[in-house]
């Protein structure tokens, strides 16, 4: 009998060069493990001068006077520019409110002053030596009960300390807390993060020989910072170009909130020469916007069965000096975790202030953090009361696929139920809970988990949440991926390329992204709200499916068939039942500029989801997909000392379908070890509104010997608007991480803590209350 012969087309799918679901190393690694990328503060260019800026030493003061002859007058500065010498235009997210250079007041302690170009770095650091300024130091208002005061003044004169308000009410939550069996009401106070990534904020500017100003700049969104850098400077936007320098990390601190591009660009302006503007570690500290810190009131109530039957919160928020992307967090916390149960009464009311400490705003999570923190530990604490396992409480209210939530967001896809049997089952939840001997001896052991859920994508910056990917199939068959989507470290070239690679059936390494670049790309929002994925990876589907239907068509003209008789693999077009008729890639795109009416094969597919801007009482359907997570931990508690190690974690990540394995783990073992930081070391502290621990040394962030071995998997959901089911997969994993702790802490020694982070300090203190309550019953 004679074996069954295998179409070209089968063939060709079993020769697959698709990278899709393989574990890869990210495109730009190589050029990053070998020192080849250029980051903005390896930018160097004929010329150029060096930039520095001078900050406030006062939270609170008034600029007397500035004197900088002394600084002009050394020998190669080249400018000196204050607070007189900048635009007058204010900038800001939503509010404009910040000048490049302050004029006439201070109102945080690192707030720019002054800034000076010079010919080398250290005549700019030695400038600012000499730059005299005579300050009137006001009071500083430097914590939210101080901002709230009936008699306080206001951090922006005329005035009061409130930069935003949040109120919604659905459903009856009165009548949810009539019939609730079981009522808790407690506070959780949360502190800033600061995003700890290894490159500080650095731009280059230049004039080009037209006059533009070009910023070759570390950034999440290269459209919104041309937008930023022309409104503030009184440019048109066509006159700046924004380029994304190789960018190493951001978290959400290198979106749009930050002054360095504005004040670079000032300099190059100025003196018409090139400037280089790179902080330094502590001038990242005091400028970079770190993580909204929330005091959060919530009240919960539960049935006999531990269903949610209503639930109120009630945040003071603060923003800081300057409001930026604040309120927007505040937002998320307010109202985003509504979304993962169904309960349809709930009632929220946040307020966000003013006070004089330096802003806050964007960090990984967004908001979710927070609220997540205080949510899961009081789902925790509520099931202890009704004698149920809180997973059981989790399951049960958990939001299920095609439901609506209460606030009008379609779930999709969801894998929720399934995160939280993954990581418990990983952790062995159900033994380590129930032991006997966590109760004894000076090191305690216990187990935690928390639940969390996040978007993929968010409509609410302005009605358009979509992308734009350009493809360019050049004549040896290479490729370029053209988007201003930025990759700052996630992957999102390594996503994009992996997907066009797919559709035209391509090797990886045929395909060069573009970075970023606001002179060729198409206009992008950026690398927020993981939406890149979302977005981004769909467009991407359509432009190289729109470069495919070029081959094919150019393919079934030349060879006299139906484009439905082609199929492409292996870097040729061919005809499924004609193996012999068949053509490279290379040759069709040498084929398709020189004829007649020819030209290169350069489409552009854009992607828009169908999702609606929430209404004026924050009802709308916000984004394309969303995204669920959970993690379990093992924690070790020193009764001695009040330490708290990390044993065992295990996350689970709800990533609708993993392009790439390794990059969903590695997103989730960085959150994983931000999320501990954030729980147990890391915490700024000020002293009257100054900074007095901005360096590594002193920032405790979390070290290799400081977690354990870091576990994982994922959920694959397979959400019907993404990219081949894909959803985003780098900020969820952050979310639980601090309350499965915290819950951990208390399964081991019987204490709750509810304040931020969890130190050794506050364990003592909580066992030692513990104590002298258990002797006062006695």
């Amino acid at each position: 009998m004679q074996p069954i012969a295998k179409d070209t087309a089968a063939i060709a799918a079993e020769n697959s060069q698709s990278t899709l679901g393989l574990e890869i190393p990210q495109v730009t690694a190589r050029a990053k493990v070998l020192g080849r990328a250029v980051y903005a503060g390896d930018i160097k260019l004929p010329g150029m001068l060096h930039g520095k800026v001078l900050r406030s030493p006062y939270p609170h003061a008034r600029i007397i006077a500035i004197d900088t002859s002394a600084a002009r007058a050394l020998p190669g500065v080249k400018t000196v520019l204050t607070g007189d010498d900048a635009p007058a235009t204010l900038w800001g997210v939503h509010h404009k409110e910040r000048a490049v250079l302050a004029k006439g007041l201070v109102r945080y302690c690192g707030e720019e002053v002054a800034a000076v170009a010079a010919t080398s770095e250290e005549i700019a650091r030695d400038a600012l030596d000499l730059i005299q300024v005579e300050y009137e130091e006001l009071p500083a208002i430097l914590s939210t009960t101080e901002a709230m005061d009936e008699d306080a003044p206001g951090v922006h004169p005329g005035r009061d300390n409130i930069a935003r308000e949040i109120r919604f009410d659905r459903g009856d939550v009165d009548a949810g807390f009539a019939a609730a069996h079981l009522i808790h009401e407690a506070t959780y106070t949360t502190h800033s993060q600061y995003p700890g990534y290894m490159e500080p904020m650095a731009t280059v500017a230049a004039l080009d020989p037209d006059g533009r100003l070009v910023l070759w700049t570390s950034t999440q969104a290269v459209n919104l910072v041309r937008e930023q850098v022309a409104a503030t400077l009184g440019l048109s936007v066509s006159r700046v170009r924004v380029v994304q320098a190789t960018t190493g990390g951001a978290f959400g601190g290198k979106i749009v909130e930050d002054d360095n591009q504005l004040v670079a660009g000032l300099l190059a302006l100025r003196t018409g020469s090139p400037v280089r503007l790179v902080n330094n570690r502590l001038e990242d500290f005091q400028a970079c916007c770190a993580s909204v810190p929330e005091h959060i009131t919530l009240k919960m109530g539960l049935d006999r069965d531990g269903v949610i039957v209503a639930k109120q919160v009630h945040i003071i928020a603060e923003c800081g000096a300057y409001a930026g992307l604040a309120g927007d967090v505040m937002h998320v916390s307010a109202m985003r975790s509504d979304n993962m149960y169904r309960n349809p009464n709930v009632r929220s009311q946040a307020t966000l202030y003013y006070t004089n400490n330096p802003p806050r705003g964007a960090f990984r999570g967004f908001g979710g953090t927070q609220m997540l923190f205080a949510l899961n530990s009081h789902l925790h604490t509520m099931a202890e009361q009704l004698g149920l396992d809180p997973v059981v409480v989790h399951k049960r209210n958990a939001v299920r696929v095609g439901e609506t939530t209460v606030h009008g967001w379609h779930i999709g896809s969801t894998g929720f139920v399934e995160c939280i049997d993954q990581a418990t089952e990983a952790i062995g939840w159900a033994e380590k809970r129930n032991r006997n001997q966590k109760g004894a001896g000076v090191k305690r052991r216990g187990v935690g988990m928390a639940a969390a859920m996040h978007v993929s994508g968010n409509r609410t910056i302005g009605n358009w949440d979509g992308a734009t990917v350009v493809v360019k199939i050049n004549e040896d068959g290479r490729v370029f991926v053209i988007s201003g989507e930025c990759d700052m470290g996630q992957g999102a070239t390594t996503m994009i390329n992996q997907i066009v690679a797919h559709e035209l059936d391509l090797p990886l390494s045929d395909l060069y992204a573009i970075p970023p670049d606001t002179d060729v790309a198409p206009v992008a929002v950026g690398s927020l709200a993981s939406r890149v994925t979302m977005s981004a990876g769909n467009a991407a589907i359509v432009a190289a499916r729109k470069a495919r239907d070029e081959l094919f068509a150019l393919a079934a003209q030349r060879w006299s068939v139906e484009t439905s008789a082609l199929a492409i693999g292996g870097g040729a077009v061919f005809v499924v039942d004609q193996a012999e008729q068949r053509a490279t890639v290379a040759e069709l795109a040498r084929l398709h500029i020189w004829r007649h009416g020819g030209g290169g094969i350069q489409v552009s597919g854009s992607w828009d989801p169908k999702t609606v801007m929430p209404d004026d009482t924050l009802f709308g359907n916000v984004a394309a997909a969303y995204s669920f997570a959970a993690q379990a931990v093992e924690v070790e508690v020193d009764t001695e000392t009040g330490r708290v190690t990390v044993l065992d974690s295990y996350v689970a990540d709800d990533c609708g379908k993993a392009l790439n394995p390794i990059a969903v783990h590695g997103q989730t073992n960085g959150a994983t070890v931000q999320a501990i930081g954030w729980a147990l070391y890391e915490k700024l502290h000020y002293e009257a509104g100054r900074l007095s621990n901005g360096n590594f040394a002193d920032y405790t962030m979390p070290t290799a010997d400081a977690v354990p071995m870091l576990r994982g998997g994922f959920v694959e959901s397979n959400d019907p608007n993404g990219p081949y089911g894909a959803k985003g997969a780098s900020e969820t994993a952050i979310l639980p991480g601090a309350p499965a702790i915290a819950n951990a802490v208390y399964d081991a020694v019987g204490v709750r803590i509810r304040d931020l982070p969890i130190t050794p300090e506050k364990v003592l203190a909580a066992l030692q209350a513990q104590k002298n309550e258990e002797a006062d019953h006695a």
